[in-house]
């Protein structure tokens, strides 16, 4: 029996660490995601980060990769959700830039506030916490891919 195939009732449905995940409002995908339960929230990487506006309409402008290793950029602008301060992996204090914005994995929705910042580093683009899979997931730290297709490799092509 395939994972899809059990009942949601019978609890949360099991990812691996790894998910090819969408932002479908922000029309991005597929980005492969680590799913980090040592992290609380989520981290998406993004360029040209600018917020603009005040009070209540204050938003953030952004650029992110529009798949996992494409070359082509797509300018996102949403509300600014909020401003926090992050404590990384190795103890650096960032100030990022919130916004909420539902992530795609496989069949399943979830409603996410994910924070912007350089990930060009890291392994992933996108870091999953555990705050947006509380109660829909379980992590299974020995597989990948068990709620979505492992993305094709994009050609790059250089101009």
């Amino acid at each position: 029996m395939a994972d899809d195939d059990i009942d949601e009732q019978d609890g949360p449905a099991v990812v691996g660490w790894q998910e090819s995940v969408r932002l479908p409002e922000l029309g991005a995908g597929p980005i492969v995601a680590k799913i980090d339960t040592g992290a609380r929230s989520a981290a998406l990487h993004a360029d040209d980060i600018r917020i603009s506006g005040r009070g209540k309409r204050m938003k953030v402008r952004f650029k992110l990769q529009r798949r996992g290793g494409s070359l082509r950029r797509i300018e996102c602008e949403m509300p600014l959700h909020d401003l926090r301060r992050i404590k990384s992996s190795n103890g650096h204090i960032e100030l990022r830039a919130v916004i909420a914005t539902p992530i795609e994995i496989g069949k399943h929705l979830l409603d996410a506030e994910i924070t912007l910042t350089q990930r060009a580093d890291m392994g992933a683009a996108m870091l999953i916490g555990r705050s947006s899979i509380k109660g829909t997931f379980l992590v299974d730290p020995s597989r990948t891919f068990l709620k979505s297709k492992r993305p094709k490799k994009t050609k790059s092509k250089t101009q």
